[in-house]
């Protein structure tokens, strides 16, 4: 069998400007809004990739229309809201190994009833979903699994809202929160629903990024701090006409990272002052270790003169960014550490010791914990030559590309990334981008 793979040539400075593509977060939860809402919905700037296509898909076989249109500036997705009542009150749905649409798309199905089957990549089955089932099954949502208990694959049919709360853990996935409060005015058709949340709950940026598009589509959701969501009756979700997609803040780290490591300056655009996403507070982690950052309302800039300074951190609120970081540390002067990373286990592959592997290879010495990584560069200030295994993850395959910055100590050694494609899921277009910085 034969393996894909991309030699990245070393690299000895990056500079430039990247346009990103759109927010996976913020395009998935856009999609279900609309097709949920009243009304017509234009969604301008909808990120193209393997996981808004599975939703696209999903919304399809549910009877939801929509069309694409492309326009000289870019695309404009028409989506034809069915008001919370779906066409096709049966289903069979691949999910492929996108959480952002499984994982609402299961609350929104078990709310409003039928018989659907969700499933996806063999991944997507050791990818927890038990906290968000027990949470609507003990409202009254019908919802059984039909391989191992906790996990998808999932079976859904008619059941019936009884609870006027929810409880769910907000310690292993802020996507079980976020689609609660997506299908909550759903469930409160004649008396309030409230949501408390158990426990810590992670990832407080993502769950900021659902409140705020509920309110975008006609929603209010009254707060007590983190602990518990209400959402009054009678609420339905209203087209709010056009709406656009910001750029994807995640993706932005691997260019502003790539600025810090490789002297830049490198201006990502598409998030800025303006953003609604909690992981562009990555680009304050990175002037922590020493880059210099400038931002406007639309575009941040990296730039680095020096070493970076190794960092000691709780990266709890930007999880998917912290990655990047972990690959910066290879430049910085001394053990970095990443703490409260807990939820890493439990996203594409297991982050944690996936990470911990593949920086071993290029020389790293690095200690692995339940819910941190260590990380300490090479003694001898040089990067190992390696051939990176990507574990069918995005992000590490982005990552990783960042070990290319290293021209000036290790001529000619070019760095391996196996299976590239996987970028699909988020970024299609990475590598080209990546080399347009590269000079």
């Amino acid at each position: 069998m034969t393996h894909e793979y991309l030699d990245l040539q070393t690299v000895p400075h990056v500079e430039g400007a990247v346009r990103l593509p759109g927010s996976k977060s913020i395009s998935n939860r856009i999609l279900l809004l609309s097709a949920l809402s009243q009304g017509k919905v234009d969604i301008v700037d909808l990120l193209a990739s393997d996981d808004t296509a599975v939703m696209l898909a999903a919304l399809r076989a549910l009877g939801v229309e929509w069309t694409e249109e492309q326009t000289a500036t870019g695309t404009i997705h028409h989506v034809t809201g069915v008001a919370g009542v779906l066409p096709n009150q049966s289903a069979d749905l691949f999910m492929g190994n996108a959480g952002t649409a499984i994982r609402p798309l299961t609350a929104a199905l078990a709310v409003i009833g039928g018989d659907y089957t969700l499933h996806g990549v063999p991944r997507m089955h050791e990818r927890p979903i038990g906290d968000l089932v027990d949470a609507l099954n003990a409202a009254g949502t019908h919802v059984e699994y039909t391989g191992n208990p906790g996990f998808p694959p999932l079976h859904i049919k008619q059941g019936k809202i009884t609870s006027e709360r929810l409880s769910v853990r907000g310690d292993v996935s802020s996507q079980f929160l976020t689609a609660l409060l997506m299908v909550a005015p759903l469930m409160a058709k004649e008396h309030a629903i409230t949501i408390d949340v158990v426990g810590e709950l992670i990832s407080k940026p993502y769950i900021e990024i659902t409140l705020n598009l509920i309110r975008r589509f006609g929603v209010t959701v009254e707060q007590d701090g983190w602990a518990s969501f209400t959402i009054q009756p009678g609420q339905v979700y209203q087209s709010p006409g056009t709406i656009h997609v910001e750029g994807d803040a995640s993706s932005a780290s691997y260019f502003l990272a790539a600025g810090a490591i490789g002297g830049g300056p490198v201006r990502v655009e598409g998030v800025g002052n303006n953003s609604i996403q909690g992981d562009v507070r990555f680009a304050a982690a990175l002037a922590q270790m020493g880059a210099r950052i400038t931002m406007g309302d639309n575009w941040i800039e990296a730039q680095a003169d020096g070493p970076l300074k190794a960092i000691d951190a709780d990266f709890n609120h930007i999880p998917d960014a912290a990655m990047t970081i972990a690959v910066a540390a290879l430049y910085a002067d001394g053990t970095s550490t990443l703490r409260n990373i807990a939820s890493w286990r439990v996203k594409e592959t297991d982050r944690i010791a996936a990470m911990a592997a593949e920086l071993r290879k290029v020389g790293a010495t690095v200690e692995e914990g339940p819910d941190y990584l260590k990380v300490t560069p090479p003694a001898a200030a040089a990067l190992a030559p390696a051939t990176i295994d990507t574990y069918d993850d995005h992000r590490m395959a982005m990552c990783f590309s960042l070990v290319s910055l290293d021209g000036a100590l290790r001529k000619g050694a070019a760095t391996r990334i196996n299976d590239p494609k996987c970028v699909n899921k988020t970024f299609p277009d990475y590598f080209t981008a990546f080399a347009r910085i590269a000079k």
